[in-house]
């Protein structure tokens, strides 16, 4: 404020007269008797000649100043010192720490340690060795342990034999320790190290430690610096406090405090009694002083003084003209809502100090006239807002709140916006009247205890209502008073006791459809709405309604393809008993994708996993993924390996675009991607193809997680490129972790820190599959899903010998007969006795067949699993076909009654030949047994 500025004044009325201004002690008449005897008694006795320095004058500002910075250097002086010991034992100890270790680790490193001690005497070996690194190296001891704890070695030779008193636990694992004890001299520290034979088990121990007090310290030789430094300090704070009184004497201009106090008074009394506001800037443009009228008209923050005037938060044209410093006179400029008359002058005229005075006057008389400008041009902003507010998203909820928000407080205290449901829905609108039934969809307001609808609240408005005839009108409605309104107070009167007064309310109408209505409340505390209020509001209601009906049309088309997709995706997970299998599928916020998953049984036990993503968003590649999930369930059902089932994949993408793109007018699908995998609980051998898609993850038992190093291979659609299977065998209770890239890439973070999140969060062997997709989500899932995510973690399980059976027959007839009574004992064993019957037949047929047509041995397995399967394999890649056996063939009948007797039977081709397989169902007595 302005007391602070008096010195200034005092410069600029002394620079004015051209003399300085004398003290009042001066003007003392030194031949009165009185004045005299005052000197004599005041002044100090200092040899003759000499003159007291006011810096040493306690009383004066100078001499405050150096007790002070002696206060200051002595305290930096104490606090050095202190630091300085401080720092000084810490460095002690850990010397001591770091020699012990290093004796330590040498001792047990050096050549022979290890041998010497297996020998029958190892004292007699080590105890030279280790006096002499003691001497050598200045520690108080070198102890060689063995690993019992009891001393090899000891400078007091009375003692080996005898425990070692010390932490050996942790050596005796491989680790190598210190520690800090209390010894009979004063704190010691020793460390413990292992001595490690060729196979690196522990052989021994060495120990190794000094006395602190033994280690040199740097502190003897830093603390005469120190002191140096004090010293120095000390001559440079006399120097300094004796140069910045000599420069304060010269800047007042010799003027005595009680002289300077007095025209300080006078001027402040004076600048606060003006009604004017004064502002004095110094010629860098920084204010001096500004007065409490100056204050008041420019809203100064507080505490201005020093601070450039461009930095004060003025109005651009205000600081303009008082940085400039140009002469202006009743120049009126607007200031928040002031109009304000400035006058500016320049102080360097007449030989004053650089810099402006300037004085503000409010002038009234134009106010109504700036109020109606700034009225225009608050709601020109408001418009200009709620362009760029309303809108950013395509739901329609949040696009109804943006509207709200964005009129509140700026234009109305509350602001309500209600939609008809089919809106909110995604529906097409069939048009809203004055009756129909509205939802609360946006409810924004100055304060949340109101007494409007609550949010979701249904209900209709009464026809004699602003809300009905803005309905049927199709216009805005204004109501200045809503408490002589009846129509409104039939209503809700409510609104009336909690202090809202006025409404305007417009229908929100897009392409001809009226889809709402938005209503703007306004309490008694503001003016009421006026006419002119209704044309803002149709603003504001004719951009949201283009949003809203934008936002209602996307929510159509991503619920109809979220719900196409969906029904395209598995619904249930078939049952089979090689994995414990639990997914996760999460469409993209923005779009629904085309990523998809499957669980396939397959003959034998088997099962595939398969999961792949269409590139693109909407309803047609939802519908490209359910062609590539139908063919792949098709092309599974051949038994083929993975790489050849991608092949076939590659060639429908191909035909694909091919189709679309003859067409004309569609779109093309640029690719896509897949991982096929099949997995064997018989022989744990799980074989995978992928196709320019994520690698899959492998949990181990031990909660190692590998990404497996499969050949990436092109996505399907580009071809030209062979795809690649790789067989590996995968561990009983593992987890195999198959994904779409959505889960580990997203817009901020890159694909490799999302595998490094991925596996972290697979790190826990033992979660249950269910368990690992909720950890996994929890983890990876961003907050804003751009793309859609599916997740399999599938555990894999085997089956127990004791449910395999196996024998090799021989190329011989004879041997079926054999055969046949090995498979009804296992049958019986198995408690199958039932099916006793037709198993045989079936195996003889099947049998018979390969014997009759095949070369080599025939192999034949017996799978008890969820039914029973049998399993003839040969080295001929001739398969069997079912054909009608006319009246007179003595052959064809055989496979028909496989066929009656089975419930599925099949081909499978391997590389050395081919598989025939056919399943029976089992006595349901069996089937948990089958199960477990």
């Amino acid at each position: 404020m302005a007391r602070h500025m008096g010195r200034s004044w005092a410069r600029a009325l002394s620079a004015r007269s051209g003399r300085r201004p004398r003290s009042r002690r001066r003007e003392h008449p030194r031949t009165a008797g009185g004045s005299r005897r005052w000197i004599q008694r005041r002044a100090p006795r200092w040899p003759q000649g000499w003159r007291r320095p006011s810096w040493l004058n306690v009383r004066t500002l100078a001499g405050q100043v150096f007790i002070l910075q002696l206060v200051i250097v002595l305290l930096l002086i104490g606090s050095s010192l202190v630091s300085l010991l401080l720092v000084s034992r810490h460095d002690t100890e850990q010397e001591a720490r770091n020699r012990c270790l290093s004796v330590a680790t040498a001792f047990a490193n050096s050549p022979g340690i290890a041998p010497a001690l297996r020998a029958p005497d190892p004292s007699a070996i080590l105890q030279p060795r280790a006096e002499a690194v003691r001497k050598a190296s200045m520690v108080d001891f070198v102890v060689v342990l063995n690993t019992k704890g009891i001393r090899l070695t000891h400078p007091n030779p009375a003692r080996i034999g005898e425990h070692f008193i010390g932490t050996i636990g942790p050596s005796l694992k491989g680790r190598t320790i210190t520690e800090t004890v209390p010894g009979t001299l004063g704190p010691s520290v020793r460390a413990v190290t292992p001595v490690k034979d060729a196979n690196g088990k522990v052989a021994g121990l060495v120990s190794a430690g000094i006395t602190i007090n033994k280690v040199n310290s740097l502190a003897n030789r830093e603390v005469p610096i120190v002191l140096a430094a004090a010293a120095a300090s000390l001559a440079l704070a006399t120097g300094g406090t004796a140069l910045v009184s000599g420069r304060l004497r010269r800047q007042t201009h010799g003027l005595e405090p009680v002289e300077m106090a007095r025209m300080y008074e006078h001027h402040d009394a004076v600048l606060h009694v003006v009604r004017e506001g004064v502002l004095i800037l110094d010629g860098d443009g920084r204010l001096v002083l500004a007065n409490d009228e100056a204050h008041r008209l420019l809203d100064l923050p507080p505490r201005p003084e020093g601070r450039a005037v461009t930095d004060l938060g003025l109005d651009p044209q205000m600081a303009a003209l008082l940085a400039s410093g140009r002469a202006a006179s009743d120049e009126v400029l607007a200031t928040g809502e002031r109009l304000i008359a400035v006058n500016n002058r320049s102080t360097d005229r007449d030989g004053g100090p650089p810099g402006s005075v300037a004085t503000l006057r409010d002038s009234t008389e134009l106010r109504a006239l700036t109020g109606r400008a700034e009225v225009a041009q608050k709601r020109l902003k408001l418009l200009y807002d709620a362009g760029v507010e309303i809108g950013t998203t395509l739901d329609v909820t949040r696009t109804a709140e943006e509207l709200a928000r964005v009129a509140v407080p700026r234009f109305a205290d509350f602001v309500t916006v209600d939609l008809a449901e089919a809106i909110l829905r995604g529906e097409d609108p069939a048009g809203v009247t004055a009756v129909s039934e509205l939802r609360r969809t946006a409810v924004v307001g100055i304060r949340d205890d109101h007494p409007l609808y609550s949010l979701g609240k249904r209900f209709t408005f009464r026809a004699s209502t602003p809300q009905a005839r803005s309905l049927r009108s199709g216009r805005g409605t204004v109501e200045p008073d809503l408490g002589v309104s009846a129509g409104w107070q039939a209503q809700d009167p409510e609104h009336i006791a909690y202090g809202i007064s006025s409404l305007v309310t417009s229908p929100l109408r897009a392409r001809g459809v009226l889809l709402g209505v938005v209503n703007f409340w306004r309490t008694g505390q503001r003016d009421p709405f006026e006419e002119d209020d209704v044309s803002l509001a149709e603003e504001l209601a004719n951009h949201a309604s283009v949003c809203i009906d934008n936002a209602r049309r996307y929510t159509r088309e991503h619920a109809m393809a979220e719900t196409l997709q969906r029904s395209l995706l598995p619904q249930v997970l078939p049952e089979q008993n090689a994995l414990d299998v639990a997914y996760r599928y999460l469409p993209a916020e923005s779009g629904v994708g085309g990523d998809w998953f499957d669980v396939i049984p397959l003959p034998g036990a088997r099962v595939a996993l398969v999961v792949g993503d269409v590139v693109g968003h909407g309803l047609l590649a939802a519908a490209t993924m359910g062609r590539l999930r139908t063919a792949v369930h098709n092309f599974s059902t051949l038994d083929l390996p993975p790489d050849e089932i991608l092949t076939h994949l590659d060639d429908l993408i191909t035909r694909i675009d091919h189709d679309e793109g003859i067409a004309g007018g569609g779109a093309v699908i640029t690719g896509a991607t897949c991982l096929y995998a099949i997995y064997d609980p018989v022989t744990r051998l799980c074989s995978m193809a992928r196709a320019g898609h994520p690698p899959p993850a492998l949990v181990g038992t031990d909660g190692s997680v590998e990404f497996l190093d499969l050949p990436a291979g092109t996505p399907l659609g580009l071809g030209g490129l062979p795809f690649e299977t790789v067989e590996m065998s995968l561990p009983e209770f593992s987890h195999l972790v198959l994904y779409t890239d959505g889960l580990i890439e997203d817009r901020d973070r890159e694909i490799d820190e999302g595998l490094h999140m991925l596996r972290a969060a697979l790190s826990h062997p033992h979660r249950a599959p269910e368990e690992t997709c909720s950890a996994v989500l929890e983890a990876l899932l961003p907050d804003r899903q751009s793309d859609d995510i599916a997740l399999i973690v599938a555990r894999t399980r085997v089956l127990e010998p004791d449910r395999i059976a196996e024998w090799e027959v021989p190329s011989h007839p004879s041997e079926v007969s054999r055969l046949r009574a090995a498979v009804a004992r296992q049958l019986a064993d198995w408690g199958l006795e039932e099916v006793a019957y037709s198993t045989e037949l079936i195996l003889s047929e099947l049998i018979t067949n390969a014997i009759r047509y095949a070369l080599g041995p025939v192999r034949v397995r017996l799978l008890r699993d969820r039914t029973l399967i049998c399993e003839v394999s040969d080295f001929s890649s001739t398969s069997p076909h079912l054909r009608y056996a006319k009246a007179t063939d003595e052959g064809g009948r055989g496979l028909f009654l496989v066929a009656q007797f089975t419930e599925r039977w099949g081909t499978r081709y391997t590389a050395e030949g081919k598989v025939i397989w056919a399943e029976q169902a089992l006595p349901s007595d069996d089937g948990p047994a089958a199960d477990g």
